[in-house]
């Protein structure tokens, strides 16, 4: 008998309402496999109804508290059998500076960047003489891309400094080229999706606007560099001790240089998502896909011998 698998969604981020959408379509696909309730998250706090010994929770909260480590240490706290990272890992990929840190200690190539605060921000002049004159802003522990920022020049650069009135932030210098992404699932890589923007930029308008992106799953790339992204988003993954699923997202410089920008332990999860659309290139549709990102916290609940008499 498998428990009731609890699919959390919504939360306090600004991101609520992505969680939201996630949570609804990771719900349905999962009620096919197994027991499944989803629960809309309204505060920073484990919804009350759940039972360690009956539930195990796939969160689809994205953003501060549901991605950040901070529900995870309250369902480790609790003693519940979740999906995705643990409550350490969760905390260092959400911090996209640590995130680069410690990957390229494994041999990943990250872009150049500075991290700062709004207290203590760099001058244009500073920032053009490390990274050169075109460089990205975004905040050190975000998603969804709200914040992000695209500068060419010393004035374009003041005038983004101005508006940071606080924060942790990240300057990097941007790399042009084409942006793909690589979903990974229980340490193995999936397919790769190249991102195509409208604008030339994937912000949170190309994000969430229909019509705004072009996708393409699979990418168009050489075999040598599709093996590359796949081989470095899996040394991503074990390097900075994920668990279960991810996903890895690139820049591929115009010289054919290979960047990652960050890894995403609890991506948006609707059936056109970007890890969906990974898993597809694999065969995987979206139904197959959340019921395999179930299956390691189902294993480990029932290895602690958890389950109740109902």
């Amino acid at each position: 008998m498998n428990p009731t698998v609890v699919v959390l969604s919504g939360g306090t981020s600004t991101e609520r309402e992505v969680s939201l959408g996630s949570g609804k379509a990771c719900a349905i696909g999962l009620a096919r496999s197994f027991p499944t309730r989803l629960v809309v998250v309204d505060e920073d706090a484990v919804p009350s109804g759940l039972d360690p010994s009956r539930d195990v929770v796939f969160s689809t909260l994205h953003g501060t508290f549901g991605e950040d480590g901070g529900m995870q240490r309250l369902l480790d706290g609790a003693g519940f059998q979740y999906t995705g990272c643990d409550a350490a890992t969760s905390e260092l990929t959400f911090d996209k500076e640590r995130t680069k840190m410690t990957v390229a200690a494994a041999g990943v190539v990250v872009p150049p960047g500075v991290a700062f605060s709004a207290e203590a921000k760099p001058t244009s002049g500073e920032l053009i003489s490390r990274l050169g004159p075109r460089i990205v802003f975004k905040p050190r522990a975000s998603g969804s891309s709200i914040g992000l920022g695209i500068c060419d020049g010393a004035s374009a650069i003041d005038e983004k400094l101005a508006d940071i009135s606080g924060g942790e932030w990240l300057a990097e210098r941007r790399i042009i080229g084409r942006e793909i992404t690589v979903g990974i699932l229980n340490g193995t890589s999936l397919g790769v999706v190249e991102i195509v923007p409208n604008s030339g930029v994937f912000d949170y308008r190309s994000k969430y606007t229909k019509g705004l992106t072009t996708y393409r799953a699979p990418a168009s790339l050489p075999a040598t560099l599709a093996t590359a992204a796949r081989e470095a988003a899996q040394i991503a993954f074990h390097a900075c001790g994920c668990r279960d699923y991810a996903r890895a997202d690139f820049m591929l410089s115009d010289e054919g240089e290979l960047f990652l920008l960050e890894i995403n332990t609890l991506p948006g999860m609707k059936e056109t998502s970007l890890l969906p659309m990974s898993a597809a290139c694999e065969g995987l549709d979206f139904a197959a896909l959340v019921r395999e990102m179930a299956v390691p916290a189902l294993r480990r609940f029932h290895e602690a011998g958890l389950l109740a008499t109902r």
